[in-house]
């Protein structure tokens, strides 16, 4: 797939322990995205954060660092990021999901003979 110049990032945050069908909500955006043929999705646990419940969780205290934010990033060019949003009002009740317009500089991926089998060297 072909990325450069004007393109979508969405943003979608949403709590660590927050499930879809006894799956991590996260790994699911991930895997449509993915079925969707998106560019790519990367997933950046946070540290600390609140959001609507305005309830801070973070990893300095034991009890609230089960449910730590974290945050879903895909690329792609618009129209294929707009026809994704669907997907994420079925599976996102709640968290915020953000669109920002980007300039993609470089999208690349390695050869498909020296991919890590691991998928792990592939960052988003």
């Amino acid at each position: 797939m072909r990325l450069h110049g004007p393109a979508v990032r969405l943003s979608v945050f949403v709590g660590e322990s927050d499930q879809w069908r006894n799956r991590p909500l996260y790994h699911e955006i991930v895997r449509r995205a993915h079925q969707a043929g998106l560019a790519g999705a990367t997933v950046i646990r946070g540290i600390e954060g609140y959001g609507a419940s305005s309830r801070i969780h973070t990893t300095r205290i034991l009890s609230l660092s089960e449910d730590l934010p974290v945050l879903v990033v895909v690329v792609d060019a618009e129209p294929r990021i707009r026809d994704f949003l669907p997907m994420l009002d079925e599976l996102v009740t709640e968290g915020l999901v953000v669109l920002d317009p980007v300039e993609v500089i470089r999208y690349t991926g390695r050869p498909a003979d020296t991919q890590d089998t691991q998928g792990a060297g592939d960052a988003g």
